[in-house]
Order: C-alpha cells, then structure tokens, then sequence
C-alpha cells in the first residue's frame, strides 16, 4: 500500500514539474541552436570573372528561423586604411540545404555569395556569416593585374586526407608567406568526405580552411568523393562555369587552365550523359581557347584531371594497363578519348594525381616520347603535351612504390610525400618545382618548359 501511496505521489509531482522541464529543454535547445548558425569551413574560388569576381563559401548546421533570403548569407568586406581593417562593404548570397546519403541524413547549409567588381593588386579583408554569428576575419589579394601580362604562381596536388596530410603545414606556411595566387587540388579529397555521415568531410573542410580562406582553392573530383553521385563534393565547393563543379575553365595570367572529371569515364552507373556533355563541352573550350585572337593572348593551355594517361609506379590497378580510358576512351570503339584532343589542340601540360607519388613524363603522345629538337633541351619546342603526376601531398592510403623497370617515356620519378609549384613566367616561359616533404621542403625536381610557338602539334 505504501509503495502504490509512493509512486501516486512520485507521478503527480512529474507532472507538477513537467512543464517547467521542458521549458528548461526548450530554452537548452534555443541555446545551442546559436552555435548552429556560426560559419565554418570557410573557402574561396573564382568567380567567373577571374580577374573582379571572389566566391565566399562556407557552412551552417541551421538557418535561423523566419529570415529574408539572403539574410543569413552575407559577407562583409574591404580594403584595409591606415593598416586598420575595414569592412565597408556588403554582398549577399543563397544558402542551400544538402542532406548527405548516409543513414543519418545529415544537414547542413551550404552558402556561397559573389564578391563582384574587385579591384586588382588589392588586399581584402572579410568576414562571413549574418547577425546570427560571424567568421573570424579573412584576408585575400586579388590578381596583380586584369590584363595578361604577369605571373600567376600556383601550388598543385592531388590525394590529400584527414589522417596524414603530410603536405599541409607547409602549404599553410606558404600561404601565409603570400607565395601562391591559387591552389589547385586534383581530386581525393579527406578519405572520405561521406565518412561517418559526413563528418570526415566536415573535418577535412575545417583543416583546409587555414589555406583555402585565404586563397582560391579550386578542385576537381577524384575516385573517392563518387559516394551517392559525388553529391558531397558537389554541394561543397564553388567552381565557376555552372557544371556542379565537376568541369570548367578559367583564365590567370597568360594562362588558360582547363578542369576535367576523369570520373566520367569509371563510374558510368550514373549514366553516359556526363561524359558525352563534358566531352562535347572540353571540345568546344578547347577550340575556342585556340582562335588566334585568344591564343595569342594566353598561349599556355594546361589541363588538369584526377586519373593520369600514364604512370609507371607498382599499382597494377592503373599503371600496368596502356591503354586508360581517358587516354583512349571506350574499349574496342575508343570513342571520347582525350589524348587524340589534347594533341590537335596544343595542350602545353597535363596535370594529374590518382597515384600516390610523383612523376614527370618526357613530352609524349601515343607512347611515342617527341622531345623537343634539341638534344639537350627536350622541353623546348616539344612536339606533344608534358604529363605530370602530382598525388602525393599525403593520406592514410600511403605512398605508390616504383619498384619495376622505368620506361623510357619516364623522366623523373619520386615516391616522396609533396606537391608541385607552377609559375607562368611569360607567354615563352613556364617553370615547374616539385618541393618533397620528407626532405624538408627542397627540391627534388624542376623544369622549364619553353616555347616559341603555341599550337596544334600537328602543325
């Protein structure tokens, strides 16, 4: 009797309690829904006018509820006065919601607002976020000049993670040093960004915001973000040309960079469009970089994609078959193949990653090594595209061993974790470094690529 007079007496003093409970819950819940509103993983890109335009991307766990839109997508910015930080002007943006495919279906908001009408050879300060919750203060510099008569440098890689990312502390060192005007990350990024419902992918984009807030940081897919049809790596990033990131072009300097999907050709379970659309786009970006009026303006072409033509380590998935789907295209028909367009199109370089070391190609086509006229200058003149393979800048899958015989196409190779720099010194001149972590930073590899003509190499 007394236990029955004690749980009567238990259940009425709850539901006394109980409203007051779930006011205490509720106001918790207000409380923490403010750290929901506060940006992170702040990036840049190009907008489609490299030399005026800055894309500002960044997440967060909410919206706060009953805003404008563009009310929770602003970004704040201006050039410094007197040394003093200024931020005098207001550009407003969208905020998309992206559910990852995982069985939690985690949200987040992605944002993304222009920064139009730049002035060049200028330094700006921003911050992103609404009245709801701030970045911290950011700092850019736009190019040095809207013309194309200057030298854009760029640090490239490819297959880098959360778990050894060897190459990052330097890259942030560097950045902050002011040394490169773009970084370019081809492909395999995080390991993997869909991990764990998306958290790793969040981890990675708070790990490369010490660089990529700081400079435009422009991608392109690889193997490892194809999880639910690329759908992380394409609501993530910002690329110009309107593609879902996937491919595009952009013009620095007196160079034309051009970003592919190798992924096209290999995960043809979401279908044939995307390969026959960004083939038919490459076809018709590539002729119309090489109209006279263009290419005597900016006569370097360099393409850049995830998975190489060529490579000669240890990994028989790739390196052991010659003839690659994007160097050949389809079996048997070879249709879509790129070799045979970067070949009639002039394309100075090929850049690459995929395989998890470095190596630099004689100039080549079709297996065929066509140096340049001079014995002791192959990379003068060179009568076929200069391929490079840059994935080892540091994941948890380690590096690629070359343990067999090089052949002769090869002319350099390392398995040594580091990324590669790119300076457009002229219209002539171009100069490739591959900088090893292992080493310290040095040198381990560099190269002029000179030129007194742009064109066709049938010609």
């Amino acid at each position: 009797m007394q236990q029955l007079q004690f749980a009567l007496l238990t259940s009425l003093l709850l539901l006394l309690l109980l409203p007051g409970i779930r006011s205490t819950a509720t106001a918790q819940e207000q409380e923490v829904n403010i750290v929901h509103y506060q940006p992170e993983q702040v990036h840049l890109a190009f907008g489609e006018r490299t030399d005026s335009e800055i894309v500002v991307t960044w997440s967060t766990r909410s919206l706060p509820p009953d805003q404008e839109v563009g009310a929770v997508s602003v970004v704040e910015y201006g050039q410094p006065v007197d040394g003093q930080v200024r931020l005098t002007q207001q550009a407003r943006g969208t905020a998309t919601r992206f559910v990852d495919g995982g069985h939690k279906q985690a949200t987040q908001f992605i944002h993304r607002v222009t920064l139009r009408d730049l002035e060049p050879n200028a330094t700006y300060s921003y911050h992103c976020g609404s009245d709801f919750g701030w970045s911290a203060i950011f700092q850019f510099r736009t190019v040095p000049s809207a013309a194309v008569d200057w030298s854009p440098s760029l640090a490239i890689y490819g297959d880098m993670g959360n778990e050894n990312a060897q190459s990052l502390a330097r890259l942030q060192q560097e950045t902050q040093r002011g040394m490169y005007d773009a970084i370019i990350h081809v492909g395999d990024f995080a390991y993997d960004m869909n991990t764990k419902n998306a958290r790793v992918g969040d981890e990675f984009m708070r790990q490369i915001e010490t660089v990529a807030a700081y400079l435009p940081y422009m991608v392109v897919p690889g193997n490892h973000e194809e999880k639910f049809n690329f759908s992380n790596y394409r609501a993530r990033f910002s690329m110009p040309g309107g593609t879902e990131n996937l491919f595009y072009s952009f013009d620095l300097g007196p160079v034309h960079f051009v970003a592919i999907s190798t992924e096209v050709y290999y995960f043809l379970n979401y279908g044939l469009k995307p390969l026959v659309f960004q083939f038919d786009w490459l076809l018709a970006d590539l002729a119309k970089a090489n109209l006279p009026e263009n290419r005597s303006k900016r006569p370097w072409i360099i393409l850049y994609g995830h998975r190489p033509m060529y490579c000669s380590n240890e990994n028989d998935n790739d390196c052991t078959h010659s003839e690659t789907l994007t160097r050949v295209g389809w079996p048997f028909v070879h249709m879509f193949g790129l070799e045979p367009l970067l070949y009639e199109f002039g394309v100075d370089v090929a850049i690459w990653a995929h395989e998890h070391s470095y190596e630099r190609l004689w100039p080549i086509y079709d297996y065929e090594v066509r140096n340049g006229t001079l014995k002791d200058s192959p990379y003068e003149d060179p009568g076929a595209p200069v391929h490079i393979v840059t994935g080892s800048a540091g994941c948890k899958e380690g590096r690629e061993p070359f343990k067999g015989k090089i052949p002769e196409w090869s002319a350099f190779h390392s398995q040594d974790y580091g990324y590669t720099r790119l300076k457009a010194h002229n219209r002539t001149h171009i100069h490739f470094e591959q900088v090893s972590d292992d080493k310290d930073g040095a040198i381990i590899d560099d190269f002029w690529l000179v030129k007194s003509k742009h064109g066709s190499y049938r010609n």
